[in-house]
């Protein structure tokens, strides 16, 4: 047919010319390439098209193969067309065999199709595709029919169809293989993560617990630290104890030995003593003594080897001593008995002596006449007992305004050996050499500032300062202010100190006691220890208080002619300033507390000191104290507050100690004495006489006068 070979013709044009090498690729947009990437390749057919157009129209083509088969022969134009189609085949095989893996992994419509598809995704797919399209003979493809050609299009834009469709299946299948490897991943990072998270809590368990384990031994350890501490404690507190229990014993048998040593030194002075006595005493009992000589010489004989034979005892007791030991009790027992028997034999021979000398006249009438001037002396004595009392009576009708002459006697003895020695001290007073002031002043602070010391605060404080005082006093040397000083390094110093000693005290009971009632009593019994065991200190306590505080004595000083009246209330112990005299509340303050320490004194004895023989200045000058104040005339607001004022502080001890005649005084001084003070007091000098009122009758009432506050007690020496 002219048209079919008209477009052979056409094709092999086209095939000789170059537009024939452009080769065609309707997947080069998905691969990013250029629409004129292959257009100098040669053009060529892919080798599927046969199998595709064979699928796709197999009877049109098994047709036109048959007719060219059968018009072979007679058609030599014809035969020379399908063999320019087969080559044409063939040269379109050959353009397009470079898609080969392109078209096999299209997918496709049919199973058997998709399962291809499959297997060239897996597998090398042009191994897939030609055993596929790899027949035993392919058959010749006819392109002489234009619509065979429009068929071959439709075919390709089925297939894009197709292959976009496999394209987005294949697209969301690699979504949903990548959504389920990324669930799968994120459920593998989240366990991941729990393990971790499971591990690191296993590991902050076990830390924990190896922590939990650390801190119960370290608990423990610490317990068992604090176990031994306090096992330790208990045993170093037990180990103390014992300690203090070995000092105290050893203090004890320490204070026992030195109570022993002066017992001991004690009775060896008194064995001394015994037997310079019965020596004396044997003496007397020697027959050569004349007084004897009137004595029968058997009785003399007989009392003199019965004195031989208790000296004989007594130096038999001495020896012992002699070795270094102390006599004992029941040696000092044997040596009182021999001293007993010894002064008896001596009233006995002076009995037989006294016998013998009344036998004879002479010593009769001597012994007459001694009798008679004995009796004549009692007669005198008598006389002037009842002048002396005529006389008492007569100033009792009429209180007196001074005190009496044995006191005034006492008093201006005591004011002159107190300015003797102020005399006698005066060059070490007023020395103005550097050393001696130096000395005067370390001896001053030796005595006053032991003094300023003293305070209620324990028993063990107050025997220090009064150790430090005795010792100051009896020339023993003490450290003040860092420096060692004694009163013998001056021919002075034992005056100078007693006499500023002395002088303290009285001042601590003109300031100390006056604010602090309390503080009479530790002060008043050092003083009295003092005083006990160095009388001249006393002596001077007496004498500053007299003259600070005259009522003291009692004294009402009387106004002399020439005197000023600034000197005269000096003399009264009124402070005189140069602006003038201290007030009346002061002047009461200040006496009241000198009368206060003067009444603890007086019922006070040093606890540590000899209890033999009376205090020195004992309760009895306190009775004597107030009963010459009820003698005297009142003084307004001073007699009341110094009567209360001894009364609170002595009053329950001069009870003690006289009883009935006590009590009768204290009634004497409420019913007659109290209304003379009532009368000499104006309405603003009430206070005193109000509160010796109320003491008096609470003291009547309940017919008992309470110990007075701050009295030391028992317990405070042991402190």
């Amino acid at each position: 047919m002219p048209s079919e070979k008209l477009r052979w013709e056409t094709l092999q044009a086209l095939k000789n010319s170059s537009k024939a090498n452009i080769t065609y690729d309707p997947y080069w947009s998905e691969r990013g390439e250029d629409i004129l990437a292959g257009c100098k390749e040669a053009l060529s057919l892919s080798s599927h098209s046969g199998v595709i157009l064979q699928r796709l129209n197999s009877s049109p083509l098994q047709k036109s193969c048959f007719m060219g088969s059968s018009s072979g022969e007679s058609s030599p134009g014809l035969s020379e067309e399908v063999s320019a189609s087969v080559s044409s085949a063939g040269s379109i095989s050959d353009i397009n065999a470079k898609h080969t893996a392109l078209f096999a992994a299209r997918p496709s419509r049919t199973e058997s199709e998709k399962a291809l598809s499959d297997e060239a995704m897996d597998g090398d797919p042009e191994a897939d595709i030609s055993q596929v399209s790899s027949p035993a003979s392919l058959p010749t493809i006819s392109l002489l029919s234009p619509k065979a050609t429009e068929t071959a299009g439709l075919i390709i834009k089925f297939e894009e169809g197709k292959r976009e469709k496999a394209k987005m299946a294949l697209k969301l299948r690699q979504e949903m293989q990548e959504k389920l490897v990324a669930e799968v991943a994120s459920s593998e990072s989240e366990q991941l993560k729990r393990f971790e998270e499971f591990m690191e809590l296993k590991q902050r368990q076990e830390y924990q617990t190896m922590r939990d384990m650390m801190d119960r031994e370290t608990k423990e350890s610490i317990g068992r630290q604090e176990k031994l501490k306090e096992e330790q404690r208990h045993r170093m507190k037990i180990l103390n104890l014992r300690l203090r229990e070995a000092e105290q014993q050893r203090v004890r048998e320490a204070e026992l030995e030195r109570q022993r040593q002066a017992e001991g030194r004690e009775r060896l002075r008194n064995l001394n003593t015994i037997q310079e006595e019965i020596l004396q005493l044997n003496q007397l009992l020697d027959p050569s003594s004349q007084t004897k000589a009137d004595l029968p010489a058997a009785s003399l004989n007989s009392l003199s080897t019965r004195g031989n034979q208790l000296c004989s005892q007594v130096s038999e007791v001495v020896r012992k001593t002699a070795e270094g030991e102390f006599p004992s009790v029941d040696d000092m027992t044997v040596a009182e008995r021999a001293l007993h028997e010894m002064r008896a034999l001596i009233r006995l021979m002076q009995e037989e002596v006294a016998k013998t000398q009344e036998r004879k006249k002479k010593e009769q009438e001597q012994e007459e006449e001694h009798r008679k001037q004995v009796e004549l002396q009692a007669q005198q004595e008598a006389q002037k007992k009842a002048a002396q009392s005529a006389i008492e009576k007569a100033k009792r009708k009429g209180l007196q305004n001074s005190a009496e002459e044995s006191t005034l006697k006492w008093y201006k003895e005591l004011q002159e050996s107190a300015a003797q020695c102020a005399q006698s001290i005066e060059q070490l007073s007023t020395t103005k050499d550097a050393q001696l002031k130096k000395l005067k002043l370390e001896l001053q602070k030796a005595a006053t500032i032991p003094v300023s010391q003293i305070s209620s605060n324990s028993g063990s404080q107050l025997r220090e300062i009064f150790d430090k005082i005795d010792k100051l006093l009896s020339g023993r040397a003490v450290v003040s202010g860092g420096r060692s000083v004694s009163t013998s390094h001056h021919p002075q110093g034992l005056d100078f100190v007693s006499y500023k000693l002395a002088e303290k005290f009285v001042k601590q009971g003109e300031e100390e006691v006056a604010s602090h009632h309390e503080a009479a009593f530790p002060i008043a019994v050092v003083a009295s220890g003092i005083w006990e065991l160095h009388p001249r200190v006393g002596e001077f306590i007496l004498a500053h208080l007299h003259t600070k505080c005259p009522y003291a004595v009692p004294h009402y000083p009387p106004m002399k002619e020439g005197t000023t009246v600034e000197d005269y209330q000096r003399i009264l112990g009124y402070r005189v300033h140069d602006t003038g005299v201290e007030g009346q509340d002061s002047f009461l303050k200040r006496m009241s507390g000198m009368i206060r320490l003067y009444a603890a004194i007086i019922q006070l004895r040093w606890p540590y000191g000899s209890k033999q023989g009376s205090a020195p200045h004992g309760l009895n000058h306190g009775w004597r104290w107030l009963a010459q104040m009820l003698n005297m005339e009142p003084l307004a607001d001073i007699t009341a507050t110094l009567l209360f004022d001894f009364l609170e502080v002595c009053g329950h001890a001069l009870m003690r100690q006289y009883q009935v005649q006590f009590w009768k005084l204290i009634l004497l001084l409420k019913d007659e004495y109290f209304q003379r003070i009532e009368a000499v007091t104006t309405t603003g000098q009430m206070g005193s006489v109000i509160r010796l009122k109320q003491f008096l009758e609470t003291s009547l009432r309940n017919r008992q006068i309470d110990p007075p506050k701050g009295q030391l007690s028992s317990g405070f020496w042991r402190t």
